[in-house]
Order: C-alpha cells, then structure tokens, then sequence
C-alpha cells in the first residue's frame, strides 16, 4: 500500500501548471476547490471542439493513476463538461483544471490509463 505523502491539492495544482506553462500550453484553475485535500480533475482542450478529462484513482496497492473519462478518447467538448459538472454536483470540494493544447498533453507525471 502506498504510504506516501500527499501533497496539498492547491501545490500540486501550481505544480501541474508551471509544467504545462514551462512546455507551452495554457493551464489555468477553472473550479477551486480545498487547498488541502480537494480531488482534482484534469480537462485537457484539444481546441478543436474535443476534450479529455482525468480523474485521479487508486489501484489494489493504493498507487495513484489517472483515469480518462468519459472515455479514453477525446470526446465532444460538452460530454466532457457534462462530467465534470456531474462530479462537481457530488463533490464541492472539487478542482477543475484546464490545459488548452492541441497535441492533447496531459502533463500529468503519474500513470494514465
């Protein structure tokens, strides 16, 4: 089981967005949510109409990985905010962070399936 530290929501959100800025995309903190514990929800805009958004689960020894949803292709930028807004919905806690890029990097440093 992983008995890493975590960080603060909020620094590893600055963090994720110092990455995306240092290699050329826009990031930018679309919903706040705690600066201590709040999940967080990566969208990445392709900026041609399509988005993916990621999520972040545990696997059976308590690793983090990044889940894309709704599914694990691009998928109609409103699919993808209807999502968000469902998870929004059950979790005021939550964090929304935006990347635009058209290549669709997440820049996310964990594993993505």
């Amino acid at each position: 089981m992983d008995t890493a530290p975590r960080l603060k929501a909020e620094i590893w959100v600055k963090a994720l967005i110092r990455r995306c800025e240092t290699a050329g995309a826009a990031a930018m903190v679309v919903r706040r949510g705690d600066a201590t514990a709040g999940v967080v929800l990566v969208k990445v805009n392709r900026l041609d109409g399509r988005a993916t958004v990621y999520a972040p689960a545990r696997d059976g020894e308590g690793a983090l990985f990044w889940m894309a949803r709704p599914t694990a292709e691009p998928a109609p930028e409103p699919d993808a905010d209807a999502y968000i807004e469902k998870q929004r919905s059950r979790d005021p806690d939550l964090w929304v962070v935006e990347i635009e890029d058209r290549e669709g990097r997440h820049f996310l440093q964990e594993k993505v399936s």
